[in-house]
């Protein structure tokens, strides 16, 4: 990929949904500086968030420069764009909390550092903040017509349910960062969401009216799953990019669990055998690894394998049953305990009699054989036992001592 022909691996790729004409032309002329807004609205990125990033991995990739603006300043007020209702204002200082903490995952992603290439990461409310509301309006504001505005899709899709002035001025302040960093950073392509594309084109014309310059757009499609909902949404929640709000494991295990009719990828090998669901274990390897790092992957693709799979736990390491402790219920026994107790502290019978019986019928299993008692062999690492009852409910145990 060179920087001329970026755009044709874009659309290769999959990112380009729609770009502002001659786009093609400003990238053959050379390096190109290009951002895209993250505003911290909420503890950690999402899954949403990843084609954005990846759209500026592989801009970087082909030799320009990517810019992460985080939306200190425009997160205060929350952009309208896809959301059925107002989203309640959050404090400057949980906004500042969430910034820091989304800042610390981008590096997964893009290299910042030096070079003409490096990433930049900055702060809206740098400036934003320092602007004042009777300037604004003057420099920025009489730019705009109320008629324009009311037909950009973000606005249209919020007008019977009702919209604050609060969010109706988004579209001037994601306008004006373009402004500002076209002036300061150069920059002249902000890329995104295809629900960003009426906020971004205001920006191009704004730079175009203003500095009489040419500036560009470009926005990936929003991803939605067979269903119909928004990608990386789920029964319990949002899938987060923080290992804290949604481990490695389950991250893994969302895209292990994705429809068929979600999977593109090698889906040759998936169909002649669909219950391996290779697919899904090539995408869920490759995502995890690019969002936590390999070992994380591989420790999440070795739990699901003990869990779901042949993976024998004898294999596994430490970092396994820490995370098999977080996804099964664990207890701690004594080191002399019959397996009849372990069942019974494992919550896995009412009691001894139960747990006996279903040893003696050979429904119960000692790291995924069936066995009638625990000997100190058992012990993986000295310290682990998983138990398993039927076919599906498990246990932790660890060795007291």
């Amino acid at each position: 990929m060179t920087q001329a022909n970026v755009l044709q691996e874009l659309e290769w790729r999959g990112f380009v949904q729609q770009a502002t004409p001659g786009l093609a032309a400003h990238f053959a002329k050379g390096p190109v500086t290009a951002y895209c807004g993250f505003d911290p609205t909420a503890p950690s990125l999402q899954l949403g968030n990843l084609m954005p990033l990846m759209l500026l991995a592989n801009l970087q990739r082909g030799g320009h420069r990517p810019i992460v603006l985080m939306g200190g300043g425009t997160g205060l007020i929350g952009d309208p764009s896809g959301k059925a209702g107002e989203r309640p204002l959050l404090s400057k200082e949980q906004i500042r909390e969430n910034l820091q903490r989304q800042r610390d995952q981008m590096a997964r992603f893009l290299e910042f550092g030096a070079g003409p290439t490096a990433a930049l990461l900055l702060d809206n409310a740098k400036w934003l903040g320092a602007q004042g509301l009777i300037d604004f309006l003057r420099d920025v504001g009489k730019h705009f017509t109320v008629n324009i505005m009311l037909q950009k899709e973000s606005v249209k899709a919020r007008l019977e349910a009702g919209l604050s002035f609060t969010e109706f001025s988004y579209m001037l302040l994601q306008a004006y960062d373009f402004l500002h960093l076209f002036r300061e950073r150069q920059c002249t392509l902000q890329v995104g969401g295809s629900d960003q594309w009426g906020n971004i084109t205001a920006g191009v014309d704004l730079i175009r009216r203003i500095e009489n310059a040419e500036a560009h757009g470009l926005v990936a499609p929003l991803v939605t799953m067979a269903s119909g909902k928004k990608f990386g949404k789920t029964e319990e929640g949002a899938i987060y990019l923080d290992p804290k709000l949604t481990s490695p494991y389950k991250f893994y295990q969302f895209w292990i669990n994705v429809d068929d009719r979600d999977v593109e990828a090698t889906m040759a090998r998936h169909q002649s055998n669909p219950a391996a669901r290779a697919a899904q274990s090539a995408l869920a390897a490759e995502v995890t690894t690019r969002a936590h790092g390999a070992d994380a992957a591989a420790s999440a693709a070795a739990v699901a394998g003990i869990l779901f799979g042949d993976f024998d736990p004898h294999r596994a390491d430490a970092k396994v049953f820490e995370i098999l402790a977080q996804e099964i219920p664990t207890t701690s026994v004594a080191k002399d305990a019959t397996l009849a107790d372990a069942v019974v502290q494992a919550g896995l019978a009412k009691s001894k009699s139960e747990a006996r019986r279903g040893i003696e019928q050979g429904g119960i299993y000692v790291n995924q054989q069936r066995a009638s008692d625990i000997g100190d062999s058992d012990w993986i690492g000295g310290r682990h036992v998983l138990l398993r009852k039927g076919k599906k409910d498990y246990a932790l145990l660890r060795r007291e001592g």
